[in-house]
């Protein structure tokens, strides 16, 4: 490894010891570029890759609001704004009650990144809280939001910082939030989020999109193996918009997932979650706010493991697709074990560094990286900041045949990126190169700073 990439991890390692999700993504990023560096002697004489590992600007703000028995709340806001060398920063936020500045740092970290190889000019955020919007009505979702826009929309704007949504953000939260925007700032800018509702400038496809894109890239790794996706079984994990979206779209092209997981276990339908009844299920599930993948298998008869993950299963395909660190040493040898020949992450950094480097030596398994097969949504996100800007709205064929052209792109360059640096076929660093090479050199060109 290149003696200044060594350096920065260590220093990192130094720094951030207290944030372990984010020294574990500078980690698993930086191994991967050595080779660039090399080739590059002015990334240290710039120091370059410690400008990169430092946001921006990051900041914190108090979140009050009160309760629907009049009592207040009082909970902590995040917003940090990574790199904006290609364009405005975009993220996503997430209410979650495990939320610290560590995971967003690591999440804004990671999208540089990702948003880097969909090869649209947005640049790395990410922002949330650690309100948890589980059991709460709708009127305090809506207050918590007003209230948490009053410190951000000074910040953001459609050419500055663009958020979304994520874990605990989806459709409903994004209207509060932009409904607080436009009273503040009097203005329609409705291109200062995404994700929003079709009825206000929001894209079709938007929250199917990540799902449908892991799948598009999925496609792109079964033809290089000489293998189609029809016929195919996958392990997912979660319920939400991400595993919706990957059931959906396996099930039009042919394939199925077998199995969803929740906080209280998951399930296993040897059927796949192909019906219209039972993909369609999975949205009553989320609105439910139970949070409780158990619910599925109340529903149509299938088995339930309480406590359990899905990664003991027999498929031909794991896609990790719930949230960060869901696939430990343990699960990684029982994924192997079983023969599983495609790991394809789908989550943001769903596999721990010790398990992913497990499952990158085992011969017979093809590895793909998070921050390329999820691309998707944040490259629809972006396709709907275009359609705000140009008061243009795409139909659902036009986003969905950009969304395919898009998700090729990230694995075609991905796949290259890997093969000129000596890696051979591995996506994982090819991702990180590939991602890295469009950062530093917009980096570079706009000097010190």
């Amino acid at each position: 490894m290149n003696s200044y990439v060594e350096r920065v991890i260590a220093d990192v390692r130094q720094k951030y010891s207290h944030e372990p999700e984010f020294v574990q993504t500078v980690e698993e990023v930086y191994s991967s570029i050595s080779p660039v560096v090399d080739r590059h002697p002015e990334y240290e004489k710039f120091d370059l890759l410690a400008r990169l590992v430092e946001p921006e600007r990051q900041f914190t703000f108090r979140v009050v609001w009160q309760d629907d028995q009049g009592k207040y709340h009082t909970n902590t806001g995040y917003r940090v704004q990574f790199n904006g060398a290609i364009g405005p920063y975009k993220g996503g936020l997430r209410f979650q009650k495990n939320v610290y500045p560590g995971i967003m740092k690591f999440l804004g970290f990671e999208q540089i990144f990702k948003n880097a190889l969909t090869g649209l000019p947005i640049g790395g955020a990410k922002g949330g809280s650690d309100f948890d919007p589980t059991g709460k009505s709708d009127t305090e979702i809506m207050r918590f939001c007003q209230s948490f826009m009053q410190a951000l929309y000074r910040y953001i704007g459609p050419d500055i910082d663009v958020p979304a949504g994520d874990m605990g953000v989806g459709g409903r939260e994004i209207g509060y939030l932009y409904g607080e925007y436009r009273r503040l700032k009097g203005t329609f800018e409705n291109g200062v989020l995404t994700g929003k509702g079709f009825s206000y400038g929001g894209s079709l496809i938007r929250p199917e999109a990540t799902g449908y894109g892991a799948i598009y890239y999925l496609e792109n790794v079964l033809k290089d193996d000489g293998q189609e996706l029809r016929g195919k079984t996958i392990a997912a994990a979660g319920f939400g918009n991400v595993a919706w979206g990957l059931c959906k779209k396996a099930a039009e092209l042919g394939a199925k997932v077998v199995t969803l997981s929740g906080p209280d276990g998951y399930i296993y339908d040897p059927d796949g979650v192909c019906t219209e009844e039972k993909i369609n299920f999975l949205l009553n599930m989320r609105e439910s706010g139970r949070n409780r993948v158990q619910d599925y298998a109340d529903a149509f008869g299938v088995e339930f493991f309480a406590g359990e993950k899905p990664w003991n299963r027999k498929v031909d395909i794991a896609m990790p697709s719930a949230m960060q660190n869901d696939v430990h040493l343990e699960q990684a040898k029982q994924i192997a074990a079983n023969n599983v020949r495609y790991y394809i992450e789908v989550a943001n950094m769903p596999t721990t560094n010790e398990a992913l480097n497990y499952l990158l030596q085992q011969k017979n398994m093809i590895v793909a990286p998070a921050k390329a097969v999820n691309a998707g949504g944040v490259a629809v996100s972006a396709l709907e900041m275009s359609q705000n800007s140009e008061r243009l709205v795409w139909t659902a064929t036009e986003v969905d045949t950009r969304l395919r052209q898009i998700m090729d792109t990230i694995y075609r360059n991905s796949k290259d990126a890997a093969m000129r640096n000596g890696f051979g076929y591995n996506l994982v660093a090819g991702a990180n190169i590939a991602g890295f090479e469009r950062i530093a050199d917009a980096m570079l060109a706009q000097g010190v700073f």
